[in-house]
């Protein structure tokens, strides 16, 4: 089966950012990992940030996104590999950071990325950002610093509601003017009617030259990776679907 031949390739890497924050990042790109296990890949997600983060079972914070990655990827790894950096304060990272005494620094957060993909032996690798494309991580570096010295291609999901199409063009020229590849965007449906739907969408798909990897439908609150993947097409990715 052409799964099969997928495995044993070189890693692809992407790193998920969305237009805002609560526009179902972690969704899609835990959605993501099931498409790559689905088809027999070694899928790794992480979550180097992660706000908001509450008391687990065990010791120590836990994130929400980083459990939903941790669930959705076929190597299970430790709670810590998936998020490095849990911050309770549900506000901008660097804020939440200072008020926990952390230093969020762009270079060591890339150097656990990379090991952990190399440990894990992770053909498909999907690294979720925290907020939006420009969210500060100190006083001068902020989440697109960490995507450019990543170096992966991004996948930019698009809140599909009032303000989308500005949104999304704005991150798009952003990712674009940081030197760094725009690998694909999924338009999610974050509200059950949006006015103009097609016609945003369209003007969307006529606006953005990188390909269109799925429109994810409204699915409510307890929506599941595994409906989000559904509506995902990993074809379009290049290396993945070849």
């Amino acid at each position: 089966m052409a799964e099969k031949n997928l495995v044993g390739r070189h890693p692809e890497g992407y790193f998920v950012t969305g237009t805002d924050t609560g526009v179902g990042k972690t969704l899609v790109a835990a959605g993501l990992l099931v498409a790559a296990s689905q088809r027999g890949l070694r899928s790794v997600g992480i979550k180097p940030v992660a706000a908001g983060c509450t008391s687990g079972s065990g010791a120590g914070l836990v994130s929400e996104d980083a459990l939903a990655l941790q669930q959705a990827a076929s190597v299970k790894l430790g709670y810590v590999d998936v998020n490095p950096v849990a911050l309770e304060l549900p506000i901008a990272p660097h804020l939440a950071a200072a008020n926990s005494g952390v230093r969020l620094g762009v270079s060591d957060l890339v150097q656990h990325c990379r090991q952990v993909a190399e440990d894990s032996a992770a053909e498909f690798i999907v690294v979720e950002g925290a907020g939006g494309w420009l969210v500060p991580l100190n006083a001068s570096e902020t989440m697109a610093d960490f995507c450019v010295e990543l170096g992966y291609p991004v996948i930019i999901v698009v809140g599909m509601k009032l303000g989308c199409l500005n949104h999304a063009l704005l991150t798009m020229h952003a990712v674009q003017a940081a030197g760094l590849l725009v690998a694909g965007w999924v338009a999610n449906c974050t509200e059950p009617q949006m006015m103009a739907m097609e016609g945003n969408l369209q003007t969307l798909r006529d606006l953005i030259s990188a390909p269109l990897l799925g429109v994810v439908p409204y699915l409510g609150p307890s929506a599941s990776a595994d409906q989000a993947a559904e509506n995902l097409q990993l074809d379009q990715l290049a290396g993945v679907g070849t």
